[in-house]
Protein backbone atom coordinates (compact mmCIF):
# COMPACT_ATOMS: atom_id res chain seq x y z
CA UNK A 1 0.00 0.00 0.00
CA UNK A 2 2.83 2.29 0.91
CA UNK A 3 4.46 1.71 -2.42
CA UNK A 4 1.25 2.43 -4.40
CA UNK A 5 1.18 5.67 -2.47
CA UNK A 6 4.46 6.71 -3.14
CA UNK A 7 3.91 5.88 -7.08
CA UNK A 8 0.85 8.24 -6.92
CA UNK A 9 2.73 10.69 -5.06
CA UNK A 10 5.22 10.61 -7.92
CA UNK A 11 3.15 10.79 -10.80
CA UNK A 12 1.26 14.37 -8.88
CA UNK A 13 5.00 15.63 -8.99
CA UNK A 14 6.21 14.63 -11.95
CA UNK A 15 2.53 16.65 -13.66
CA UNK A 16 3.04 19.58 -11.24
CA UNK A 17 6.58 20.25 -12.14
CA UNK A 18 7.92 17.82 -14.75
CA UNK A 19 7.40 20.30 -17.59
CA UNK A 20 11.05 20.81 -19.24
CA UNK A 21 10.95 24.78 -20.59
CA UNK A 22 13.10 25.75 -22.44
CA UNK A 23 15.30 29.27 -22.63
CA UNK A 24 15.18 30.63 -26.58
CA UNK A 25 18.30 29.76 -27.91
CA UNK A 26 18.82 32.81 -29.96
CA UNK A 27 17.36 36.02 -29.95
CA UNK A 28 15.55 38.28 -27.23
CA UNK A 29 14.90 36.33 -24.09
CA UNK A 30 18.10 33.26 -24.97
CA UNK A 31 20.57 32.62 -23.38
CA UNK A 32 23.34 34.08 -25.22
CA UNK A 33 25.06 36.04 -22.95
CA UNK A 34 28.33 38.59 -23.13
CA UNK A 35 29.33 37.79 -19.73
CA UNK A 36 29.44 34.96 -17.38
CA UNK A 37 29.27 36.61 -13.89
CA UNK A 38 27.76 39.78 -12.07
CA UNK A 39 29.01 41.62 -9.65
CA UNK A 40 27.13 42.69 -6.48
CA UNK A 41 27.56 45.84 -4.67
CA UNK A 42 25.44 46.76 -1.76
CA UNK A 43 24.30 50.59 -1.04
CA UNK A 44 21.25 49.88 0.33
CA UNK A 45 21.58 49.93 4.11
CA UNK A 46 18.72 53.11 3.89
CA UNK A 47 15.31 53.18 2.99
CA UNK A 48 16.13 55.26 -0.25
CA UNK A 49 19.45 53.22 -1.03
CA UNK A 50 20.35 50.77 -3.68
CA UNK A 51 21.99 47.42 -5.07
CA UNK A 52 23.88 47.88 -7.73
CA UNK A 53 24.85 44.80 -10.56
CA UNK A 54 27.27 44.85 -12.91
CA UNK A 55 29.06 42.27 -15.75
CA UNK A 56 32.05 40.73 -15.38
CA UNK A 57 34.03 38.06 -16.96
CA UNK A 58 34.95 39.41 -19.16
CA UNK A 59 34.97 43.17 -17.31
CA UNK A 60 33.37 45.39 -20.42
CA UNK A 61 34.66 49.15 -20.89
CA UNK A 62 31.33 50.24 -20.71
CA UNK A 63 27.45 49.34 -20.45
CA UNK A 64 23.82 50.64 -20.77
CA UNK A 65 22.02 51.37 -18.17
CA UNK A 66 18.63 49.46 -16.34
CA UNK A 67 16.53 50.51 -13.61
CA UNK A 68 14.72 47.91 -11.51
CA UNK A 69 12.15 48.57 -9.82
CA UNK A 70 10.46 46.47 -7.25
CA UNK A 71 6.66 45.67 -6.27
CA UNK A 72 5.53 46.58 -2.43
CA UNK A 73 7.74 44.78 0.11
CA UNK A 74 9.77 43.82 -2.32
CA UNK A 75 13.35 45.09 -1.69
CA UNK A 76 15.06 41.85 -1.90
CA UNK A 77 16.65 41.39 -5.04
CA UNK A 78 16.75 37.65 -4.96
CA UNK A 79 13.20 38.07 -5.84
CA UNK A 80 13.25 39.17 -9.63
CA UNK A 81 17.66 37.63 -9.10
CA UNK A 82 17.18 35.16 -11.89
CA UNK A 83 16.21 37.85 -14.48
CA UNK A 84 18.49 40.53 -12.60
CA UNK A 85 21.37 38.20 -13.68
CA UNK A 86 20.00 37.70 -16.88
CA UNK A 87 20.06 41.42 -17.67
CA UNK A 88 23.55 41.80 -16.53
CA UNK A 89 25.09 39.07 -18.30
CA UNK A 90 23.72 40.71 -21.90
CA UNK A 91 26.03 43.61 -21.13
CA UNK A 92 23.76 46.03 -19.12
CA UNK A 93 24.27 47.34 -15.22
CA UNK A 94 21.06 47.18 -13.17
CA UNK A 95 20.51 50.05 -10.73
CA UNK A 96 17.87 48.50 -8.06
CA UNK A 97 16.08 50.99 -6.09
CA UNK A 98 14.83 50.19 -2.40
CA UNK A 99 12.26 52.53 -1.26
CA UNK A 100 10.85 50.62 1.73
CA UNK A 101 12.73 50.72 4.91
CA UNK A 102 9.71 47.74 5.59
CA UNK A 103 6.14 46.37 4.64
CA UNK A 104 4.94 49.28 7.04
CA UNK A 105 7.49 52.20 6.46
CA UNK A 106 7.53 54.82 4.84
CA UNK A 107 3.92 55.99 3.45
CA UNK A 108 3.74 55.46 0.02
CA UNK A 109 4.21 59.13 -0.93
CA UNK A 110 7.82 58.62 0.04
CA UNK A 111 8.29 56.03 -2.40
CA UNK A 112 8.79 58.23 -5.73
CA UNK A 113 11.68 60.11 -3.82
CA UNK A 114 13.09 57.21 -2.25
CA UNK A 115 13.69 55.64 -5.98
CA UNK A 116 14.59 58.91 -7.59
CA UNK A 117 17.43 59.32 -4.61
CA UNK A 118 18.64 55.79 -5.03
CA UNK A 119 19.10 56.56 -9.02
CA UNK A 120 20.77 59.74 -8.39
CA UNK A 121 22.97 58.38 -5.86
CA UNK A 122 23.94 55.22 -8.09
CA UNK A 123 24.60 57.41 -10.49
CA UNK A 124 27.00 59.27 -8.82
CA UNK A 125 28.96 56.17 -7.29
CA UNK A 126 29.13 54.61 -10.76
CA UNK A 127 30.75 57.64 -11.97
CA UNK A 128 32.98 58.81 -8.96
CA UNK A 129 33.81 55.12 -8.47
CA UNK A 130 37.19 53.94 -9.51
CA UNK A 131 35.67 49.93 -9.23
CA UNK A 132 33.07 50.86 -11.11
CA UNK A 133 31.81 50.30 -15.17
CA UNK A 134 31.21 53.45 -16.54
CA UNK A 135 27.79 53.48 -17.73
CA UNK A 136 25.92 54.90 -20.54
CA UNK A 137 23.03 56.66 -18.68
CA UNK A 138 21.23 58.21 -22.02
CA UNK A 139 20.12 54.56 -23.10
CA UNK A 140 17.94 54.20 -20.11
CA UNK A 141 15.17 51.59 -19.57
CA UNK A 142 13.38 50.66 -16.75
CA UNK A 143 11.03 47.88 -15.58
CA UNK A 144 8.92 48.11 -12.59
CA UNK A 145 6.48 45.47 -11.04
CA UNK A 146 3.39 45.98 -9.12
CA UNK A 147 3.86 49.40 -7.04
CA UNK A 148 7.05 49.47 -9.25
CA UNK A 149 5.17 49.78 -12.06
CA UNK A 150 3.43 52.94 -10.88
CA UNK A 151 6.87 54.37 -10.30
CA UNK A 152 7.95 53.79 -13.51
CA UNK A 153 5.56 55.33 -15.09
CA UNK A 154 5.53 58.57 -12.75
CA UNK A 155 8.93 59.14 -12.46
CA UNK A 156 9.24 58.59 -16.70
CA UNK A 157 6.35 61.47 -16.62
CA UNK A 158 8.67 63.93 -14.71
CA UNK A 159 12.02 62.87 -15.60
CA UNK A 160 13.07 66.14 -15.92
CA UNK A 161 12.04 67.21 -12.63
CA UNK A 162 13.50 64.63 -10.86
CA UNK A 163 16.97 65.45 -12.98
CA UNK A 164 17.19 61.89 -14.14
CA UNK A 165 18.47 60.96 -17.93
CA UNK A 166 15.09 60.31 -20.15
CA UNK A 167 13.84 56.69 -20.16
CA UNK A 168 13.67 55.25 -23.80
CA UNK A 169 11.88 52.48 -22.63
CA UNK A 170 9.86 51.33 -20.10
CA UNK A 171 7.70 47.93 -19.05
CA UNK A 172 5.69 48.04 -16.42
CA UNK A 173 4.52 44.29 -15.43
CA UNK A 174 1.01 44.31 -13.38
CA UNK A 175 1.05 47.91 -12.22
CA UNK A 176 -1.15 49.01 -9.44
CA UNK A 177 -0.91 50.27 -5.87
CA UNK A 178 -3.61 48.01 -4.08
CA UNK A 179 -5.50 50.61 -1.50
CA UNK A 180 -2.85 53.37 -2.04
CA UNK A 181 -3.12 56.26 -4.05
CA UNK A 182 0.17 57.68 -4.52
CA UNK A 183 1.76 57.80 -7.23
CA UNK A 184 -0.97 57.56 -9.44
CA UNK A 185 -1.35 60.23 -11.92
CA UNK A 186 -4.79 61.18 -13.57
CA UNK A 187 -3.68 61.02 -17.13
CA UNK A 188 -0.24 59.26 -18.60
CA UNK A 189 -0.58 61.60 -21.76
CA UNK A 190 2.41 63.43 -20.53
CA UNK A 191 4.30 60.88 -21.19
CA UNK A 192 7.17 61.35 -24.01
CA UNK A 193 6.39 61.17 -27.42
CA UNK A 194 9.72 59.25 -28.22
CA UNK A 195 9.10 56.55 -25.68
CA UNK A 196 8.68 52.98 -26.11
CA UNK A 197 6.04 51.49 -23.60
CA UNK A 198 4.96 48.19 -22.82
CA UNK A 199 2.55 47.37 -20.25
CA UNK A 200 1.38 43.41 -19.02
CA UNK A 201 -1.09 42.24 -16.67
CA UNK A 202 -2.24 38.63 -16.17
CA UNK A 203 -5.76 37.12 -16.37
CA UNK A 204 -5.86 36.17 -12.92
CA UNK A 205 -4.13 38.95 -11.19
CA UNK A 206 -6.35 39.09 -8.03
CA UNK A 207 -4.36 41.35 -6.21
CA UNK A 208 -4.43 44.38 -8.56
CA UNK A 209 -6.11 43.38 -11.22
CA UNK A 210 -5.53 45.24 -14.66
CA UNK A 211 -7.29 48.19 -13.85
CA UNK A 212 -4.54 50.83 -14.13
CA UNK A 213 -2.60 48.94 -17.15
CA UNK A 214 -5.42 49.58 -18.97
CA UNK A 215 -5.65 52.95 -17.82
CA UNK A 216 -2.02 53.86 -18.58
CA UNK A 217 -2.33 52.61 -21.87
CA UNK A 218 -5.25 54.37 -22.66
CA UNK A 219 -4.33 57.74 -21.60
CA UNK A 220 -0.94 57.78 -22.52
CA UNK A 221 -1.86 59.39 -25.90
CA UNK A 222 1.35 61.18 -26.57
CA UNK A 223 3.12 58.28 -26.95
CA UNK A 224 2.25 56.30 -30.10
CA UNK A 225 4.41 53.38 -29.41
CA UNK A 226 2.79 51.36 -26.60
CA UNK A 227 1.03 48.18 -26.88
CA UNK A 228 -1.04 46.72 -23.70
CA UNK A 229 -0.10 42.72 -23.41
CA UNK A 230 -2.34 40.22 -21.39
CA UNK A 231 -0.96 36.93 -20.57
CA UNK A 232 -3.61 34.22 -20.05
CA UNK A 233 -3.40 30.90 -17.81
CA UNK A 234 -3.17 27.73 -19.41
CA UNK A 235 -3.41 25.01 -16.75
CA UNK A 236 -2.63 21.89 -19.32
CA UNK A 237 1.19 23.39 -19.86
CA UNK A 238 1.47 24.19 -16.13
CA UNK A 239 1.27 28.03 -16.79
CA UNK A 240 -0.28 30.56 -14.16
CA UNK A 241 -1.51 34.02 -15.02
CA UNK A 242 -1.18 36.01 -11.28
CA UNK A 243 -0.06 38.76 -9.71
CA UNK A 244 3.65 37.51 -8.99
CA UNK A 245 4.74 36.20 -12.49
CA UNK A 246 7.54 38.04 -12.80
CA UNK A 247 9.31 36.26 -9.40
CA UNK A 248 12.15 34.09 -10.27
CA UNK A 249 14.31 34.03 -7.27
CA UNK A 250 18.20 33.65 -6.95
CA UNK A 251 18.98 33.05 -3.34
CA UNK A 252 22.71 34.46 -4.41
CA UNK A 253 20.94 37.55 -5.12
CA UNK A 254 19.59 37.65 -1.22
CA UNK A 255 20.02 40.53 0.89
CA UNK A 256 19.21 39.18 3.84
CA UNK A 257 15.36 40.73 4.03
CA UNK A 258 13.41 37.81 4.38
CA UNK A 259 9.70 39.92 5.00
CA UNK A 260 6.77 38.26 3.80
CA UNK A 261 7.48 39.10 0.35
CA UNK A 262 10.81 37.68 -0.43
CA UNK A 263 9.05 34.09 1.96
CA UNK A 264 6.15 33.99 -0.58
CA UNK A 265 8.48 34.53 -3.10
CA UNK A 266 11.00 31.48 -2.23
CA UNK A 267 7.63 29.61 -2.18
CA UNK A 268 5.42 30.67 -5.18
CA UNK A 269 8.21 31.21 -7.75
CA UNK A 270 8.44 29.42 -11.10
CA UNK A 271 10.97 30.37 -13.98
CA UNK A 272 9.14 29.10 -17.61
CA UNK A 273 7.77 30.01 -20.47
CA UNK A 274 6.25 33.13 -19.10
CA UNK A 275 9.46 34.53 -17.97
CA UNK A 276 12.01 32.99 -21.05
CA UNK A 277 9.34 34.27 -23.89
CA UNK A 278 6.98 36.66 -22.03
CA UNK A 279 8.76 39.04 -19.76
CA UNK A 280 12.33 38.40 -20.54
CA UNK A 281 11.94 38.34 -24.56
CA UNK A 282 9.36 41.38 -24.50
CA UNK A 283 12.04 43.32 -22.20
CA UNK A 284 15.07 42.75 -23.98
CA UNK A 285 12.98 43.07 -27.54
CA UNK A 286 11.78 46.29 -25.81
CA UNK A 287 15.69 47.55 -24.69
CA UNK A 288 17.23 46.18 -28.36
CA UNK A 289 13.92 48.45 -29.90
CA UNK A 290 14.44 51.79 -27.77
CA UNK A 291 18.07 51.91 -28.24
CA UNK A 292 19.04 50.39 -31.55
CA UNK A 293 16.20 49.50 -33.76
CA UNK A 294 16.28 46.36 -33.56
CA UNK A 295 13.88 43.30 -32.66
CA UNK A 296 10.74 45.46 -32.31
CA UNK A 297 8.73 42.43 -33.91
CA UNK A 298 9.55 40.63 -30.60
CA UNK A 299 8.07 43.95 -28.58
CA UNK A 300 5.11 45.69 -30.75
CA UNK A 301 2.72 44.88 -32.99
CA UNK A 302 0.52 41.98 -32.22
CA UNK A 303 2.87 39.99 -34.06
CA UNK A 304 3.34 36.37 -33.94
CA UNK A 305 7.03 36.83 -32.51
CA UNK A 306 5.53 38.74 -30.05
CA UNK A 307 3.26 37.06 -29.00
CA UNK A 308 4.43 33.69 -28.49
CA UNK A 309 5.41 31.63 -25.19
CA UNK A 310 7.20 29.11 -27.06
CA UNK A 311 6.50 24.95 -26.62
CA UNK A 312 6.91 23.15 -23.28
CA UNK A 313 7.49 19.21 -24.14
CA UNK A 314 6.53 19.70 -27.80
CA UNK A 315 2.92 21.50 -26.54
CA UNK A 316 2.30 25.02 -27.77
CA UNK A 317 1.57 27.34 -25.01
CA UNK A 318 -1.40 29.28 -25.12
CA UNK A 319 0.38 32.96 -26.27
CA UNK A 320 -0.33 36.92 -25.35
CA UNK A 321 -3.22 38.55 -26.17
CA UNK A 322 -1.79 41.71 -27.53
CA UNK A 323 -3.85 45.25 -27.63
CA UNK A 324 -2.27 48.46 -29.96
CA UNK A 325 -2.89 51.45 -30.48
CA UNK A 326 -5.40 51.26 -33.18
CA UNK A 327 -7.17 48.77 -31.93
CA UNK A 328 -10.77 49.37 -31.63
CA UNK A 329 -12.42 47.93 -28.22
CA UNK A 330 -9.94 47.13 -25.27
CA UNK A 331 -10.32 43.48 -23.95
CA UNK A 332 -10.95 44.88 -20.41
CA UNK A 333 -11.48 42.62 -17.64
CA UNK A 334 -14.42 43.00 -15.72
Amino acid sequence: MKNLLFFFFLLLTISAFGQNFQQPELGPGSATYQHDSVLFHNYAEKQDGFWLFEPTAPTPTKTNLIVFIHGYGGFNPMIYGQWIKHLVRKGNTVIYPRYQKNVFSPNPDKFSPNVITGIQTALKVIEEGDNHVPTNSTELCIVGHSYGGILAAEITANWEQYAIPKPKGIFLCAPGTGPFKAGKLESYDVLPSDLNLLVMVNERDYIVGDEMGVKIFETATNTPTRNLIRQHTDPDNGISAGHNETYCVDETFDSGHLNYTAKKALRISQTNAVDYYGYWKLFDALIDCSRNGNNCEYAFGNTTQQKSLGTVDNALIKGLEVITVDAKQLSVKE
